[in-house]
């Protein structure tokens, strides 16, 4: 494809059948503040590689979806006012325009798969919103992970969404879901939503990974990973603030795409600013196990 551009190591890796753990953007131009967001990117992407896999952080740039950044366009990405936070659907608009584009999930995903990158690691899934019966408002990452095939590893979806409908939606669509090592579906900043997952170990997951691709079964994985327990936010308080914030949001005429950055910033203040901590452990950890998947599944 003309649109894509992938750099020389990731390049290299995929000749060589070597794994690789695909890594989106938006947590690095809208998800924290610089120089926090860059930081971060830098040190997940130099913790895929020490535990056995390669980088790939996704971005669009100059008209490209570049698979794989350099230092400097992962600067520009988390320097830059105008970053377009782009979804699947904006793909056209983004390139067409020359505009500086962020990956979310559904578009990280998309790319990975075009790139044949089979692992992707992030922080929070989209989801099912909250008020959904009114508004009727599903993110983009749902659909587009029941069309391809990667393996999707997260702390679960955002607190801030509807956590089993969005569960029960991905298993309507065909999305197989799986906590790592745990029974309990983690809620991004809480370890334990309330809500019961089916576990699942390396071995049977790489087990199932190799048949399902074999079979030509369509539909991602979604492997879920808790936060790290020293990391995990007070779940009364997550729950509170998201609920006083939603009553807030709902007074204040704020919807839409301006909803998510509205309760996400309230968590921050009644956390006391941990949340921004919080945020980066569990992305760590989600690239740490993405990149032990992705050897094993390469070794195995």
């Amino acid at each position: 494809m003309s649109f894509l551009k992938i750099n020389e190591e990731v390049r290299t890796a995929l000749a060589e059948n070597k794994p690789i753990v695909a890594l989106e953007s938006t947590i690095i131009s809208h998800g924290m503040p610089y120089p926090s967001n860059v930081n971060m990117a830098l040190e997940v992407e130099q913790l895929i590689r020490e535990n056995g896999a390669v980088p790939a952080t996704i971005a669009i740039l100059d008209g490209k979806i570049c698979v794989g950044l350099s230092k400097e366009e992962i600067e520009r990405l988390g320097t830059d006012k105008n970053v377009f936070k782009a979804s699947f659907r904006d793909l056209p608009k983004v390139i067409s325009g020359n505009l500086v584009g962020a990956t979310t999930v559904a578009t990280t995903a998309y790319a990975a798969e075009l790139a044949g990158i089979k692992f992707f690691a992030t922080g929070g899934l989209g989801g099912v919103h909250r008020g959904v019966n009114e508004t009727f408002d599903i993110s983009a990452d749902l659909t587009t992970m029941a069309n391809l095939n990667t393996c999707i590893v997260s702390a679960g979806v955002k607190s801030i969404l509807d956590i089993p409908k969005t569960i029960e939606y991905l298993e309507t669509i065909g999305v197989a879901v799986y906590g790592f090592e745990t029974d309990r579906y983690p809620g991004f900043y809480v370890r334990d939503s309330g809500y019961s997952v089916e576990k699942i170990g390396m071995q049977q997951l790489i087990d199932l990974l190799k048949v399902k691709e074999q079979l030509n079964v369509k539909g991602s994985v979604s492997v879920c990973v808790p936060i790290p327990v020293e990391a995990e936010l007070d779940p009364a308080l997550v729950e509170n603030t998201i609920t006083a914030a939603l009553e807030e949001a709902g007074r204040s005429g704020i919807n839409g795409k301006e909803v998510t950055p509205f309760l996400l910033s309230k968590i921050k203040e009644s956390s006391g600013g941990k949340s921004l901590s919080s945020n980066i452990a569990l992305m760590k950890n989600n690239a740490k196990v993405a990149a032990k998947i992705a050897s094993a599944y390469f070794s195995l």
